[in-house]
Parts: C-alpha cells; sequence; structure tokens
C-alpha cells in the first residue's frame, strides 16, 4: 500500500470506456429510451468517433444487460419489464440490508457524516421540485448508504445496479412521491442509524424499494385491464 501523498501512475481510459459511460448516462437519463435502436453511424458522429471504439462500447452494454442484440436488425436499448423491475429492486434490498447491517456494527458516526450532507441536497431538490434533481439526489443517498458499509464488493454490486434503477426511476417519474414524502422517508432512514435502531432500520429500507416497485408497477399497467401494456 502506497503511503499518502505519493504519486501513483494516473490510470488510462481507453476511447471505448468513455464512450460505453456516455451510452450510459444516455439511458439513464431517458435520451436513449426503452425500445430505441442504436444506429452506428448517427451515433459515431454525434460522438465524433469511429466506429471500431463505439461497437467495443456497444458490446460492454450488451453484457451489462442495457442494450439488446438482434439479429439481422441491431442494437436496441433493453426494456423493462414488471418483473425485471421487480428484479433490480429485491437485487438492491439484498445489497442495502447486508450495507445497512455493516453499519450498524461499525461506524455509525462515519454514516453520520456521509450522509447527512446527502439528505441535506435531497432536502435541496426537493424544495426545488426539479424530478430530475430529485432522483440524483435520491440515488447519490442510497450509494453513500452502501459506500458507508466499508464493502468494495458490495459498492460494485450497487454500481451494476445503478443504470438500471434510474431506468425505473425515470419511468417512475409521474409517479414519484411527494418531494416531502421522499425527503421524509430518508430522513427516518437517517434517524434510525442515529439512533441504533436496526430492526426499524431493516423495515424502512424493505418498505422503501417494495413500496417503489408498486408504484413503477402501477404505472406500467393498463389501467383498463390491469396488465401490462
Amino acid at each position: 500500500m502506497s503511503a499518502p501523498g505519493q504519486l501513483r501512475p494516473v490510470p488510462r481510459r481507453s476511447t471505448a470506456e468513455l464512450i460505453a459511460d456516455q451510452l450510459r448516462s444516455a439511458i439513464m437519463y431517458g435520451s436513449l429510451a426503452p425500445g430505441d435502436q442504436l444506429g452506428e453511424a448517427e451515433l459515431a458522429g454525434q460522438l465524433g468517433v469511429s466506429r471500431g471504439p463505439l461497437r467495443e462500447a456497444m458490446q460492454r452494454l450488451v453484457q451489462e444487460g442495457l442494450l439488446r442484440s438482434e439479429r439481422h436488425r441491431g442494437l436496441f436499448v433493453c426494456e423493462l419489464t414488471p418483473d425485471d423491475v421487480r428484479d433490480v429492486y429485491v437485487a438492491r434490498l439484498a445489497v442495502e440490508r447486508a450495507a445497512c447491517e455493516l453499519i450498524m456494527r461499525g461506524n455509525r458516526g462515519e454514516a453520520l457524516a456521509r450522509l447527512t450532507p446527502a439528505v441535506d441536497r435531497l432536502a435541496e431538490a426537493a424544495a426545488s421540485g426539479d424530478r430530475t434533481a430529485m432522483s440524483d439526489a435520491d440515488q447519490e443517498f442510497h450509494q453513500t448508504l452502501v459506500s458507508c458499509a466499508g464493502n468494495s464488493r458490495l459498492e460494485r454490486m450497487a454500481q451494476t445496479l445503478l443504470v438500471e434503477t434510474r431506468m425505473c426511476l425515470t419511468v417512475m417519474q409521474d409517479v414519484y412521491p411527494e418531494p416531502q414524502e421522499l425527503l421524509d422517508e430518508h430522513r427516518r432512514i437517517l434517524d434510525a442509524i442515529v439512533e441504533g435502531a436496526e430492526e426499524r432500520l431493516l423495515e424502512l429500507i424493505e418498505s422503501h424499494m417494495v413500496d417503489t416497485v408498486a408504484r413503477i408497477n402501477a404505472e406500467s399497467l393498463d389501467p383498463e385491464t390491469g396488465t401490462g401494456a
């Protein structure tokens, strides 16, 4: 392990990695919507890159499950079914429950110090009424929560769910909780950590995930038949 302040080589990122980051962001924020087809020529022109690294980047996203390949047709942004949404949040619940258990047995003071500013940013976003800012602050809170557990594998698992979670939240904009409701939910989570109330904390995390799945899947149902549109 290098000493504090010691200079280390700066990691170089390939063009394909940088392109993949942009495509993930576009998918995450809905610029590339579920079901959209990706045209190589158009994307290469927009990004100012050659097709080689673009193809490599797109294949990375295929492996991550964000794009799907259809023979003789090309690549498309994956669409999330109600089952997919449920799977994403079941996975998130497993990761965040484990993180909360580690936090409650570890340094709750550090969690308080890091999560309090995250709640403050959520409060600012809620006050602005900006749904995108609220989604960003919501996700930042949960990423910080997992990070506070001090387990790099849990962090990596949470990161792989990030884009799919954001895709879910983009779909959910019309049924997103009211700003004060969302803020109160996260304040209660922070309060449970402060008070050392592990059982209540785990119940709040589970309720948060279950309620989100119910909201998103209700939005994806046909109002007349109650089935997927």
